[in-house]
């Protein structure tokens, strides 16, 4: 497993994430050796969402307004069926994305998390894979959606649901290690 003690990943969240799409790749990356923080619209605490009902609360290390992509080596987007459909609204929040796609970092999304990305306009000809409920929007944005535990495409990592988590956090791990795609 690559070694990531030198990266810095951002953990891109509103509340409503699903709780194992957060604490399942942040514990895999910190295993690694990366440092992440968890970077929300919101300061304070936000709420996940576990399976049928609010979860646990984690802290916001990072407002959004306060960072630049230019402080991280990745990003992740966990699902969570609120999560991405806050942010997608937020202008701030489609523009950190953006520039992690625009410059080639590895961007890692799992479930609902793609649905952010459809808002940048940069999935038009990738490969990805996502919640099954998002393939007739991702494909309308011109994306390959395909039904696949995890697809990597020039760094871009996506899966479908919690139970491809082990397959996520192992590509994301190996992406990161990777570095820049151009």
């Amino acid at each position: 497993m690559a070694n990531l003690s030198n990266k810095k990943v951002a953990l891109l969240t509103e509340e409503g994430f699903e709780q194992v799409e957060l604490t399942s790749p942040k514990e895999a990356l910190e295993a690694a050796g990366a440092t992440v923080h968890i970077i929300s619209p919101k300061s304070g605490k936000i709420k996940a969402w576990d399976k049928t009902d609010w979860g646990i609360e984690v802290d916001v290390d990072k407002v959004l307004t306060d960072v630049s992509p230019d402080d991280y080596d990745a990003l992740v987007l966990p699902g969570g069926v609120l999560n991405p459909d806050k942010l997608r609204q937020n202008k701030d929040a489609v523009a950190f994305v953006s520039a992690f796609l625009d410059e080639g970092k590895p961007v890692a999304a799992i479930c609902h998390g793609p649905q952010l990305l459809i808002e940048t306009g940069m999935i038009s000809g990738r490969k990805l894979t996502s919640f099954p409920s998002l393939q007739t929007d991702l494909t309308n944005a011109g994306a390959e959606w395909v039904d696949e535990e995890v697809v990597v495409d020039n760094g871009l990592v996506t899966s479908r649901t919690p139970a491809d988590l082990d397959a996520f956090n192992r590509k994301t791990i190996e992406e990161i290690g990777e570095g820049l795609h151009e």
